[in-house]
């Protein structure tokens, strides 16, 4: 190649160079919720649902499914010499990133807030995507964005984040550590914000020592829309477009991506910027070389320069797209994903002969509640949780539907029509919640924030409406829409039961419908803290974990993290830690095995949780960390036993300088069905283990 060749490879629009077969090619794909850019295709759960639904192995079937469809659309969208935008093999998902603050309107595209659960669901859905063929990747997963990014998105391209690396390593880094050393990812994405100081996209201690060092990637880095840009422009890190590329080529940013959509004239320009620093030495063409090794590698992995026949999967039939296997996991996903809040005097389920049902809310008959409309505009096939009600009742039951309110607006004619069928039923379900018109990305949502929220409360229209509606009297079902944490204070003190479905993909009201009357008895557990307010919590840029999540929180929240219902019981018993004693130097594994029995009438699934908590550490550690979690059904009066292991790096500590040491001291375990401190003490037990 040229060096001019060469440059056009550095961009995320790779142009063709025909005489070496190069085809062009958009590096710039998003498949949160499945490939649905570009005309149709299954539409899953949010990835704060697939979190919900702690069960790694769906996920992973999920990521399978999406991978599926992104190789049958890409040779369907090739054989038509389409090669544009969103029509690509390599995406920019998951997002791994901590949802440390509710406020943040990109948390509902995380696993969480927890480094552990996130790390399990982000190994297993990269895995999912990228395939097991020993030689050819199925996708590439471009985990995002490295590193320490959680909003405020109104500040993201100017905000220096300042980060101990006691939180880095602790915190921040260990689910880019599992998708890079287990799952194999061989993309990795950048975020926008300075870390220290230094832009996440050019950071020589981020990129160098850390994500090519410290945790061994080996695959290519790309800067996420703008990202190298806002290294001059909002930095101000350099004076000029040649010195923010040459800084970032040279770090190791191997695809420069100017802008979320990029036009090919933007492209040019940063192609002259790349060609003008390497003709005043700024960068060299070996330095070049190096980054286009790694990229040509992976389009290598997928096949793109072998003749089609030899790649196995571009033999994927074009019908595997929104095919009913990939809707009915799509069902399963939302089933698993939904969290029963509450459930006084055993409300739910519903029986399906109910002579009358009101179902009355903004997101009742909204299919924008259902997934991140932003991201994927376009006309999809989604049940709505009034439709999905309608599917299960007897066909002699009555159901009423009245908006009742807009989302954040209210009108008198709306809360009448709302009262007036709320007062000829027997139950009232209340679809309640907020869609990605209020909490979303920077660049989609209108107003001051850019996407987040400046509180956690419900709207106040939806609050009146509530008030109103439960001074009837009638038992009312709560269903919460949303992406991120809300404080529903009111609802939880006066209303009988209450259900968290998130947002959740095409079949969404069936799932919540299946939930409501009983044909799936709910399993998902909260993967976020549910704050009563914002008082609980620090000033949103505050980066430190101080008072932040379950696992620095000493308040007692709305809903902790890892709660949630069933309309069964379980018991836990016959705790077994082996050894109970363990020297602080040794390797040797610990085991911990437990007995669950399923006491209740109903079978149902299990999320078996275990938690640490050090005793009177030297250093500062945790309130209490997930370790182990597994997901089991158990049918009625049967009882399983579980067996976990434990390494010494799970009961080591971060000290300040981010290094594990192992302390001399007595380590608290619990493993239950939440974690211990907060609610439904009774539903665990616990044990400890002696480090000597």
């Amino acid at each position: 190649m040229t060096i001019e060749e060469k440059i056009t490879q550095l961009m995320n629009i790779s142009s063709a160079i025909n005489h070496l077969n190069i085809a062009s090619y958009d590096w710039r794909n998003e498949c949160l919720q499945g490939v649905a850019f570009r005309g149709k295709a299954t539409l899953f759960p949010q990835t704060i649902a697939m979190a919900a639904t702690w069960n790694p192995n769906l996920i992973k079937k999920v990521g399978s499914a999406i991978s599926d469809e992104a190789r049958a659309k890409h040779h369907e969208f090739a054989r038509n010499g389409e090669r544009g935008r969103w029509q690509g093999l390599t995406f920019s998902c998951p997002s791994i990133n901590i949802f440390r603050d509710p406020r943040w309107g990109r948390g509902q595209e995380t696993f969480g807030e927890d480094p552990y659960l996130t790390s399990r669901m982000g190994v297993a859905f990269v895995e999912g995507l990228q395939g097991k063929n020993p030689k050819y990747l199925k996708l590439v997963a471009e985990p995002k964005h490295f590193a320490v990014h959680s909003g405020p998105e109104k500040y993201r391209h100017e905000i220096n984040v300042l980060v101990s690396n006691k939180d880095l390593y602790e915190t921040y880094l260990p689910a880019f550590k599992a998708v890079i050393q287990e799952a194999k990812a061989e993309g990795i994405m950048s975020s926008y914000n300075r870390l220290n100081g230094k832009p996440c996209c050019a950071s020589k201690t981020l990129v160098e020592d850390i994500l090519r060092g410290k945790l061994g990637f080996n695959g290519y880095f790309i800067g996420d829309g703008g990202a190298v840009t806002d290294i001059f422009k909002n930095h101000k890190i350099v004076n000029s477009l040649e010195e923010a590329v040459a800084m970032a080529i040279n770090t190791g940013c191997d695809i420069i991506n100017p802008m979320n959509l990029t036009t090919l004239a933007k492209t040019k320009r940063y192609r002259k910027a790349i060609k003008n620093a390497v003709d005043r030495g700024l960068i060299s063409e070996k330095t070049i070389d190096r980054n286009l090794n790694r990229t040509l590698t992976a389009r290598f992995k997928l096949g793109m320069f072998d003749p089609p026949e030899e790649v196995p999967y571009s033999k994927i039939p074009y019908n595997i797209v929104n095919c009913k296997q990939h809707q009915a996991l799509s069902l399963k996903a939302a089933r698993e994903s939904i969290v029963l809040l509450k459930n006084d005097n055993n409300l739910l389920p519903l029986s399906k002969d109910i002579k009358s049902i009101a179902v009355i809310g903004p997101n009742a008959n909204n299919p924008e509640a259902c997934y991140y409309f932003h991201y994927y505009p376009g006309n999809y096939n989604i049940t709505t949780p009034l439709k999905g009600i309608k599917t299960k009742v007897s066909p002699k039951t009555k159901v009423y539907y009245a908006k009742g309110c807009e989302l954040t607006e209210y009108s008198d004619l709306e809360l009448n029509e709302a009262i007036e069928i709320a007062n000829k039923v027997e139950v009232i379900i209340m679809v309640l919640g907020i869609t990605g018109r209020i909490e979303g990305e920077e660049g989609y949502v209108l107003g001051p924030e850019r996407g987040d929220r400046t509180d956690i409360n419900l709207p106040l229209a939806q609050v009146d409406l509530l008030k109103s509606i439960n001074e009837l009297g009638k038992p009312i079902v709560i269903i919460l829409t949303s992406g991120s944490a809300l404080s529903v204070n009111y609802a939880k003190e006066n209303v009988p039961a209450i259900i968290e479905a998130w947002y959740g993909g095409e079949k969404a009201g069936l799932a919540i419908a299946d939930i409501i009357f009983g044909d799936y008895n709910p399993s998902g557990r909260l993967p976020i803290t549910f704050y009563k307010s914002l008082d609980q919590l620090p000033d949103f840029q505050d980066y430190s974990m101080k008072n932040r999540t379950y696992r620095y929180m000493s308040d007692a929240p709305l809903f902790p993290f890892g709660y949630g219902l069933s309309y069964t019981k379980f018991k836990y018993s016959n705790l077994q830690i082996t050894p109970e004693k363990i020297q602080t130097d040794s390797n040797e594994m610990i085991t911990i095995k437990v007995d669950i029995e399923n006491i209740g009438d109903y079978p149902g699934e299990e999320v078996a949780q275990l938690y640490l908590s050090h005793s009177y550490p030297k250093i500062q550690a945790p309130f209490r960390e997930l370790k182990r979690f597994r997901k089991i059904y158990i049918e009625s009066r049967d009882k399983k036993t579980l067996s976990f292991e434990l390494n010494p790096i799970d009961y080591s500590i971060f000290n300040e300088n981010g290094i594990e040491i192992i302390e001399s001291e007595i380590i608290s375990i619990f493993l239950g069905g939440c974690q211990s401190g907060f609610e439904d003490k009774n539903n665990g037990i616990h044990g400890s283990l002696e480090l000597i």
